[in-house]
């Protein structure tokens, strides 16, 4: 296990109407706060009507931004910097899905720091200044509301990129299941295909001894499986199993399943690719993209017989701990195999697609998103990925 540090300042306040206390939350950081949504779903709902009474009534003040899109964009988030700054906004609040809070991470970063934003996403500088931040989820699936990460696309290139920060976690987000009743079915899936892949990114480590949080990730990871299909079996409106969910998401991005180890991280990359230049939804590109990234890890530690057993190890131990693949039928690589079927089932049975041919995505541009991943260097940590590689998983998503 490896030295590490963890702090994690949200404040979590979870469960049945507790969107109400937004107001009082709110004034503890500002007495106005730049409302940031999306102007779709909460709006029609009454949730945005709702946090405006919340707030009148704790003698907030707001200004509104709405407009965020799937795979938020560095335009919107400039138009809410000028305004943070212009009505002297203390707080941002967002009210959505992880787009929506993303995108105020990214205002909050750029309201108190001057130059370009971008460069904090291209890891040109660094801060620990930003705007506080609160959140009212409303899709669980990218664990935004307590982490410190925030991915924005750049429409200049275009680009999606990961700006890592601990001034980007939240002061506060509140967590209602309820609210998350009248999702779209394929959102949900969506946002199941995140955190899974949240945690499969943390899971799949060279560290050795980290007993405790292999066991977490796995149980997390089992705790989804069998709420999801709860949901997706009648259950839309099933209070427990979309607790079970919500907290989930959050627990699988908030920085706790990565103490003592070093993720993976190369899918994300690659799915990256996929949303900049298509705009593929990210929980269906990582749907499509993490079993590919499986299989060509067991294709190419064949060579290798230092790695193979470490990697068939591993790959083995996820098919038999998280989807129930009994070794004493299998060898190592059957196992791995089996487990990743059952993923790839999985995915296909709560709507998500698993091949590119089930997307938008034109594969004559494999070559060109190959070479885009890796324009800072080779990605991945489970093993480091370059260009012919990317190119191979990708191919191996097509088939």
């Amino acid at each position: 296990m490896k030295n590490f540090e963890y702090r994690n300042g949200t404040k979590i306040i979870f469960g049945r109407g507790m969107e109400n206390q937004v107001g009082s939350e709110s004034a503890r950081y500002a007495k106005k706060v730049l409302l940031h949504h999306s102007g779709s779903s909460s709006v029609r709902s009454g949730l945005i009507d709702r946090v405006k009474e919340s707030l009148k009534n704790a003698g907030v003040d707001w200004v509104e931004l709405t407009g965020v899109l799937p795979n938020p964009r560095l335009s919107l988030v400039k138009e809410g910097i000028e305004i943070a700054r212009k009505e002297n906004c203390g707080l941002i609040l967002a009210v959505g899905g992880g787009s929506v809070i993303d995108s105020a991470k990214a205002i909050a970063v750029g309201a108190v720091n001057d130059g370009d934003l971008w460069d904090f996403f291209e890891k040109k500088r660094t801060t620990d200044k930003a705007l506080p931040i609160g959140t009212i989820v409303t899709i669980p699936a990218a664990g935004s509301e307590s982490s410190t990460s925030c991915v924005i696309t750049n429409e200049d290139g275009p680009w999606k990129r990961g700006m890592t920060l601990q001034c980007n976690r939240p002061a506060f987000s509140i967590l209602n299941p309820e609210l998350t009743y009248s999702i779209p079915p394929y959102h949900t899936a969506c946002g199941i295909a995140d955190m899974m892949a949240h945690i499969m990114e943390r899971y799949f480590t060279r560290e050795p001894n980290v007993e405790l949080t292999d066991e977490l990730c796995e149980g997390t990871l089992r705790t989804i499986i069998r709420n999801a299909r709860k949901i997706f079996s009648g259950g839309e409106n099933n209070y427990d199993a979309r607790a079970e969910i919500m907290w989930a998401g959050a627990i699988a991005h908030n920085g706790f399943l990565d103490t003592g180890r070093t993720g993976d991280w190369a899918s994300h990359a690659l799915d990256h690719e996929l949303s900049a230049l298509f705009d593929i939804a990210h929980g269906a590109g990582l749907a499509v993209i993490f079993p590919a990234w499986m299989r060509y890890n067991l294709k190419v530690c064949k060579s290798c017989k230092e790695d193979s057993l470490q990697t068939l190890s591993r790959f083995a131990r996820f098919a038999a701990k998280v989807w129930g693949v009994d070794g004493a039928f299998y060898d190592l690589e059957q196992a791995a195999l089996e487990g990743i079927q059952r993923l790839e089932n999985f995915f296909c049975s709560i709507g998500m697609p698993v091949k590119l041919s089930q997307t938008n995505i034109d594969l004559t541009r494999i070559p060109e998103m190959a070479k885009r991943v890796v324009y800072f260097g080779p990605i991945g940590n489970f093993r480091k990925l370059d260009e012919k590689d990317a190119e191979a998983i990708y191919r191996l998503a097509a088939e």
